[in-house]
């Protein structure tokens, strides 16, 4: 059988045992859907170490160290996050209004997992789907197939020691675009989860299910006047740096304000970063995109001396983050795009007006709906952005990578970043569990039309119809033939006939 038909035919089966397992777990209480929780919490954060080396050496993408913390995130701190939440029977009632709020799962979730963030991924939205009382199907990325599989394997175990069903987590051992179409088309698919790159997002939303996906981000960071420079520099380099880049909520741009350029300059070399003159850029530019217009994989996940020796620069010992000034937005100026690697665009403004609507214009180039960052002590200029930036998160003084996913901010600890309508997507939150569940309303009749209706005068009553005409009664003739007997009718002829002759 060719590839492609078993990768189909796989899909199927997985499908089919998710489905008979989800109608299972349905049926668990929420003490026992937790206790599968927090097995598959525990055994990813002991396995963070062992997984995070795998991925780096499968994918060549990242730093290893960072990304046990990034499979810290998706097992420990997702847990943490999600224990107390109610996601099984009744979840609220309001008495006053007589009304019930029913969690009901969405099914089997079809979960697309990337080869940028493969483990933690794979162990994070385990516990979303599960917790939310789905089954799921996992659909690895390609290239890194071997660390998602292994990543799978341990979490299968640890849900099935503390009780799930045999089934409750699948995942597809033979990838193929055939075998992720039949999964994301699949009848009995509920809901998918897709991160992974736009074209990916694309299929699923086109898929005729329910989907939450992650669009591209393009986070500037603006440094405003009143920011203490050193540390909004050294957030901005440890978010760019944190595992080279690959987290899409990191910034790709630093915007800032003529006034403090030279300070905002001099922190930036300080720091660690090499501004590359018009001719490196020019170099650089053109390895950063494919001719068909999507990032060069070449450079994900690729630290900043690597890159630079890719495309034949020579940078100074200890460069961390490559950094182009520009002044251009567009598709095609690559730097005004996404880049998962320790590459800044750096962009000079008159004053903070003009910086919003640079980042505007970066953000509706590409990134839009995602998330942004904002170094400043000015709480007015803070809120202006937060009321006009077209983004889902806007992060105020911290690390753009792990601020977006919830690691160093309040929000939920998440994998998936919803970007809302403006970016495509059906939500704007960091998916957790409660985006993995329908509620079902159940509602008590507590007024009458009457009582609606009040002193408003009501449509006249239509009048009632004339009474039928009663039929006349039968002649009494006819009702006495009606009561002649065999005996009467045989006199009668006998009379007759003897009268005749």
């Amino acid at each position: 059988m060719d590839r492609d038909l078993q990768s189909i035919q796989e899909v199927r089966d997985l499908v089919a045992k998710a489905k008979a397992a989800q109608a299972e777990l349905a049926e668990f209480s929420q003490e026992k859907i937790d206790k599968i929780c927090e097995a598959i919490a525990i055994e990813g954060a002991k396995n963070a170490e062992r997984l995070a080396k795998m991925a780096s050496e499968e994918t060549g993408f990242g730093i290893w160290q960072d990304k046990i913390l990034k499979n810290i995130l998706g097992s420990t701190l997702t847990w943490e996050s999600i224990k107390n939440l109610k996601t099984v029977g009744i979840l609220k009632e309001d008495k006053e209004k007589r009304l019930l709020e029913v969690a009901v799962p969405m099914g089997v979730v079809a979960a697309l997992i990337p080869s940028t963030n493969p483990t933690s991924t794979v162990m994070y939205k385990s516990m979303i789907s599960i917790k939310a009382g789905n089954s799921i199907v996992i659909s690895p990325h390609p290239n890194a197939k071997n660390s998602i599989l292994e990543t799978y394997k341990i979490v299968a175990q640890a849900a099935k020691s503390a009780g799930a069903p045999d089934g409750v987590v699948q995942c597809v051992t033979i990838p193929s675009p055939e075998g992720t179409s039949a999964l994301l088309k699949h009848k009995d698919v509920g809901i998918i989860l897709a991160t992974g790159g736009e074209a990916m997002v694309r299929a699923a939303y086109s898929s005729g299910h329910p989907a939450l996906g992650v669009g591209p981000g393009n986070g500037p960071s603006y440094i405003e006047k009143s920011a203490d420079i050193k540390e909004a520099v050294r957030r901005i380099f440890e978010s760019k740096t944190f595992d080279n880049g690959t987290i899409c909520a990191s910034e790709q741009s630093i915007v800032t304000e003529e006034c403090i350029k030279d300070q905002v300059i001099a922190e930036v070399k300080r720091q660690g970063g090499y501004f590359l003159n018009p001719e490196e850029s020019d170099k650089l530019g053109r390895f950063i995109m494919r001719a068909n217009g999507t990032m060069n994989p070449a450079i994900v996940g690729r630290s900043a001396k690597v890159i630079a020796e890719k495309v034949g620069l020579s940078v100074p010992e200890g460069t961390r983050i490559l950094i182009s000034p520009q002044t251009t937005v567009g598709k095609d100026n690559p730097y005004s795009r996404e880049k998962l690697c320790p590459i800044l665009a750096f962009y000079v403004e008159k004053d903070w007006e003009s910086a919003c609507e640079r980042c505007i214009e970066i953000l509706h180039n590409e990134g839009v709906g995602h998330t942004m960052t904002i170094h400043s002590q000015d709480e007015s200029v803070i809120k202006e952005f937060a009321l006009k930036k077209p983004v889902s998160r806007l992060l105020v003084n911290t690390n753009g990578s792990l601020g977006g996913v919830g690691a160093t901010t309040g929000l939920a600890p998440a994998l998936t970043l919803g970007c809302g309508a403006m970016g495509g997507s059906a939500t704007s939150d960091n998916v957790g569990p409660l985006n993995l569940i329908n509620i079902k309303r159940v509602a008590y009749g507590i007024k009458e039309l009457a009582d609606l209706r009040g002193n408003r005068p009501a449509p006249e009553a239509p009048k009632a119809a004339a009474a039928p005409k009663a039929a006349p009664e039968p002649a009494a003739e006819a009702m006495g033939a009606s009561m002649l007997t065999r005996e009467d009718i045989e006199r009668i002829t006998r009379s007759i006939l003897a009268k005749l002759q």
